[in-house]
């Protein structure tokens, strides 16, 4: 995930729900998946086609330097690879362990590849090996690593209901 900026469209998409939830408030954070534009928009659709409702960020990459934590509760809009607001989650679930404590269901929600854990790894291995390469530390398999699940709450024709594969209007 890479931290972005608030824009006149990630504001306007925000204000839309804000609106419509009766929410009182401009507390929201902006991502993209990955680590470039083709990544984030491939992201972007799973998260919009209902397939993906987890993430996985490395715990050295948040903080005052670099992107905001997630919060359990906490908003975050969603771009894609042209930086357009695709989705607003509400993160629901948050845990901090190695990187290879991954299980298969955090895994298949994830949505990526194979969902299965073994996919998971290694795409993850390379993916934060990347990032381990650019930025000179050590990538390992018990590397801290943030597991973040999250519900999609706008727009309405793809929020998620709280029941597993339910859509508002469906």
């Amino acid at each position: 995930m890479a931290g972005g900026m608030r824009s006149a469209a990630t504001d306007a998409f925000w204000r839309d729900y804000r609106k419509a939830a009766g929410l009182h408030h401009d507390d929201y954070d902006v991502v993209a998946f990955g680590d470039g534009a083709a990544m984030a928009t491939e992201l972007a659709e799973l998260t919009v086609a209902g397939i993906k409702r987890a993430t996985a960020g490395l715990v050295r990459q948040f903080g005052p330097v670099g992107e905001p934590p997630p919060v359990a509760g906490g908003y975050v809009v969603l771009l894609d690879g042209a930086d357009l607001p695709r989705a607003i989650w509400r993160t629901t679930e948050l845990r901090i362990g190695p990187l290879n404590s991954v299980d298969e269901r955090f895994a298949r929600d994830e949505g990526e590849g194979e969902r299965t854990r073994d996919w998971w790894l290694a795409a993850h291995r390379r993916f934060f090996g990347r990032r381990a390469a650019a930025e000179g530390f050590a990538m390992h398999d018990e590397i801290e690593t943030v597991f973040e699940r999250f519900e999609v709450v706008w727009p309405p024709e793809i929020a998620d209901t709280g029941k597993p594969g339910g859509k508002i209007g469906k």
